[in-house]
């Protein structure tokens, strides 16, 4: 039990099954926190009451996946169910000459063959405490760099009681909900010995391709089966979801508890327009010249494609992702509602002098921080931000330089990433013996070199720092032949030797990102300072004022953190045209047409006279989903597993600024297809029936 900070720990039970006075959203919308479920709303429109016990082992057997995914225990001897796309790293990685475990599939013969991945670490929650008295008791009274620091203090201090003198094992997160309208503290129990057990080919988990992603109606197999260990043994939990082979039925009432990992709908009107008018232009153009490059690098042998097939699954659907946003910030019914909203909320406020001292004008405080935002976002985006410098080599080498820095400090005084709380995570990073390949590195680092300097212009002071004389392309191959940063040995002997190994370091790569810190950490200190404090300290004020004029009637913004949502299997009407909910066996093979992406693997191929046509294969329902909840379980009202989330509709693209029930759909995997598959496709029956048993 983690010491009591702010408000007494509760059990997540009793938190989530609280009494509730909350007004609740329409329909079946929303991603709402475990300790604040709208009880009332799934009794008026499913006749449902969840019981402490049923919100409990939900809550324990739900999981994340820390790079960005969710997952959930289906067995008592710690096996994990998530998507086949959650795993593409790890199978990617755990990959060699002789085997694509990313293109061809795994599995493991037993327990005992089970590969441990190299770089995933598995999060169960444990509680939620409510901090939000005393972080905003630090926070009173402060501005800019003032209250950038008191924030990072007061989040140090209560991570650092909560997890205890147990870093390894406890995971400790200081979450800002409602924009800072409520704080709270997620606790975790940290799993970083995650191995692999099984997952189907790719052909199989991504059905379709591109040109089916984000559609419906799907026939993808995206699963796939983790295990996490403790002590070097098949880890045992006392909750996981007991696995229904049947699946659900059309009009059933089922559950996602997943990890949504960012929404917008609570964001002012003006962060919308700067998404729509720089952030989101400026991503899909950096992510399409980095494609095409990697498009190019995959054509030039099958050692090429084999590395760099999950980088470019990853960023193909990110591409869709972000296309599919443009049409929607466009959309005159999202601005006009939101624009609605905050003249109301701005009337109510003005109405009344008292509010108005309260409150004062947050809408001018964010716009002054968004004007600073825009004159620093693209040298800070190609600086310090993700779309800078280029390369897993270049990023073991930042996060070194800034860990040897921000380790000298007093814990309080650091950067949240490198918390006390957080070096565990940070160490086994630099230990992962994931492989790292030279030609692509050098494909990846030329790119982002050649980017920067179009972007910021050749004559820019930090172009020059950065590129010197050197051509982009000649740059690159000498920082990598140069490097010994492959060797995670290398790493931790940097790691462990702190600010005067990494001083002393002449590896190119080191030194290029002790060029690059102070560059990078002021900008960093600038977007901290005057852009995030300033306009958290905005939208805070507009979410209390929010409370104070409607209750607390919504679930927050997405923040990866476990959210539960519920709905019901369930089509829709397509241009009046009836999309039903569920495929099946059969309409795989009458897709397929033999050639990439609607080609059936061998396995397929062979188990089609033996295999039930009418098993249901994927289903779309009404749970309110976004990026994130990759690997949520879809459960039942009696707390099983009847389905694996993996996608969402076209619709569901506009799910970041608002949820539609007559259009927006989540889409899963059958559990119905996850069973036969694994018996009559991928022989399998050890795993199948531990599914079924819940046990090895």
């Amino acid at each position: 039990m983690a010491k009591i900070i702010g408000r007494a720990l509760v059990p997540l039970a009793l938190l989530a099954c609280a009494p509730l006075t909350v007004p609740y959203a329409h329909a079946d919308e929303g991603m709402w926190t475990m300790d604040n479920l709208p009880i009332k709303q799934m009794e008026e429109r499913y006749h449902f009451t969840p019981s402490k016990e049923w919100i409990e082992r939900v809550t324990k057997a739900s999981t994340r996946l820390a790079l960005g995914c969710s997952a959930s225990f289906v067995s008592a001897d710690g096996l994990v169910m998530t998507n086949h796309h959650c795993a593409n790293e790890c199978l990617q990685q755990l990959s060699d000459k002789t085997h694509n475990y990313f293109q061809d599939g795994y599995s493991a013969k037993n327990a005992a063959a089970e590969q441990r991945c190299p770089a995933m670490e598995l999060n169960q929650l444990d509680s939620i405490t409510d901090v939000t008295d005393r972080v905003q008791t630090a926070l009173k009274g402060k501005e800019g760099e003032a209250y950038t620091k008191a924030r990072q203090a007061e989040e140090s201090a209560i991570e650092k009681e909560c997890a205890g003198s147990d870093a390894k094992a406890w995971r400790c997160d200081v979450i800002s909900l409602y924009h800072g309208g409520r704080i709270a503290l997620y606790k975790y129990r940290r799993y970083q010995d995650v191995r692999m057990v099984m997952a189907p080919d790719q052909n199989a988990a991504f059905f379709g391709g591109d040109p089916d992603n984000f559609n419906f109606p799907r026939y993808d197999l995206d699963m796939a089966f983790l295990r996490v260990y403790d002590n070097g043994k098949p880890a045992k939990v006392s909750a996981y979801l007991p696995f229904d082979g049947a699946g659900p039925k059309a009009g059933q009432l089922v559950f996602t508890s997943g990890n949504p990992g960012s929404t917008e709908r609570e964001v002012p009107l003006a962060d919308l327009e700067f998404s729509r008018n720089i952030s989101v232009p400026f991503v899909i153009d950096n992510y399409s010249a980095l494609n095409g490059a990697l498009w190019q690098y995959s054509r030039e042998s099958a050692a090429h494609h084999q590395e760099a097939q999950e980088r470019v699954f990853g960023i193909e659907n990110s591409l869709k992702v972000y296309r599919g946003r443009v049409s929607v910030l466009a959309d005159p019914k999202l601005l006009t509602a939101k624009a609605k909203s905050e003249a109301e909320l701005r009337d109510w406020i003005n109405a009344d002098p008292s509010r108005k001292a309260t409150y004062g004008d947050p809408w001018a405080k964010n716009a002054q921080a968004l004007a600073v935002k825009q004159r620093i976002f693209k040298p800070y985006a190609m600086l310090e931000g993700s779309f800078g410098i280029q390369g897993e080599l270049f990023s073991y080498a930042s996060l070194l330089v800034r860990a040897a820095n921000e380790r000298q400090k007093p814990d309080g005084e650091r950067l949240s990433a490198y918390h006390d709380g957080r070096l565990p995570a940070l160490e086994a990073e630099l230990g992962s013996t994931a492989p790292v390949y030279p030609d692509l590195e050098k494909t990846e680092l030329a790119f982002s070199l050649t980017k920067l300097r179009q972007i910021l212009g050749a004559d820019d002071d930090n172009v020059k720092l950065v590129l010197g004389k050197s051509a982009p392309d000649e740059l690159a191959v000498a920082l990598v032949n140069g490097t010994k940063l492959a060797d995670p040995k290398v790493r931790l002997a940097l790691w462990k030797g702190g600010a005067k190994a990494i001083e002393a370091s002449q590896d190119p790569m080191i030194v290029l990102a002790r060029k690059v810190e102070p560059v990078a950490r002021a900008l960093r200190k600038q977007m901290d300072d005057d852009v995030l404090a300033p306009s958290r300290q905005a939208t805070e004020a507009m979410a209390k004022a929010r409370f104070a004029m409607k209750g607390m009637t919504s679930y927050p913004d997405a923040t990866f953190t476990q959210r539960l949502s519920f709905g019901q299997v369930k089509g829709w009407d397509e241009n009046g045209k009836e999309v039903p909910p569920f495929t099946y066996f059969s309409g795989l093979y009458d897709r397929a047409t033999g050639s990439d992406p609607f080609k059936l693997s061998k396995p397929w191929v062979d188990a089609k006279n033996h295999l039930n046509m009418q098993t249901p294969f994927d289903f779309a329902s009404t749970n309110d989903i976004i990026g994130g909840n990759s690997g949520s379980p879809v459960i039942d009202a009696q707390g099983h597993a009847v389905g694996l989330i993996f996608d969402g509709n076209i619709h569901s693209l506009g799910g970041d600024f608002y949820y539609d029930e007559s259009t927006n759909r989540a889409v899963a995997v059958d559990s119905a297809a996850i069973l036969e598959s694994l018996k009559s496709v991928y022989k399998n029956q050890a795993l199948a029936n531990e599914l079924v048993t819940g046990h090895l």
